[in-house]
């Protein structure tokens, strides 16, 4: 019973490290710009707040007011320089507009090369996160197979342990392709 116990505590275990896995890939598709403003893409932008570096959403309000707009609002009206920096050195290839009051940034319109280097990189990201995945099954395998190997694990309740470790590694792969085929859906809806 306790050999049942120490196989069950493995996979829970993978079970939690896959699930971070597919939480991080979830949110690195969240951040790759596809043409619709999302919140997501500068919730998590650094901006100096009195010299130290704050993510955009502990500093502003952000919306999308229409598919093509973030709206971000800063609470402390000072900082509207620094939010509009943050955004031009992120990277996103946004032009932040400052009444002084709001920053605004028009998502463009992607056009065809665009989102074939989207889709590639969607892809690299679900491939990054199946490996990851994969990788807390061998790690999990490997465990079985040491308890196994020192008797202080059944062979069938081994080979049952890694049955079930393949099972979970299966579910977490599909819900990295489900997230890859919703992404690239994304890409070339709009």
């Amino acid at each position: 019973m306790v050999e049942t116990l120490d196989s069950r505590k493995i996979v829970d275990e993978t079970k939690k490290k896959m699930s971070k896995s597919l939480e991080a890939t979830k949110k690195e598709f969240q951040n790759i710009r596809t043409g619709r403003a999302s919140i997501a893409l500068v919730e998590g932008i650094l901006v100096d707040y009195y010299n130290t570096p704050t993510p955009m959403k502990g500093v502003a309000n952000i919306s999308t007011p229409d598919p093509k707009t973030i709206s971000i609002q800063p609470w402390d009206p000072s900082i509207i320089n620094e939010i509009e920096k943050a955004i031009q050195k992120s990277g996103l290839g946004l032009t932040p507009q400052n009444d002084g009051k709001v920053v605004r940034m028009q998502i463009p319109t992607l056009t065809e090369e665009r989102r074939e280097e989207l889709t590639k990189l969607v892809r690299k990201v679900a491939e990054e996160g199946r490996v990851s995945i994969r990788n807390a099954r061998h790690e999990a395998i490997e465990q079985v197979k040491k308890m196994e190997k020192t008797k202080t694990l059944p062979e069938d309740v081994s080979h049952a342990a890694q049955k079930d470790i393949q099972k979970v590694t299966d579910q977490f792969v599909a819900q990295v392709d489900d997230g890859l085929k919703h992404k690239e859906t994304e890409i070339h809806a709009i």
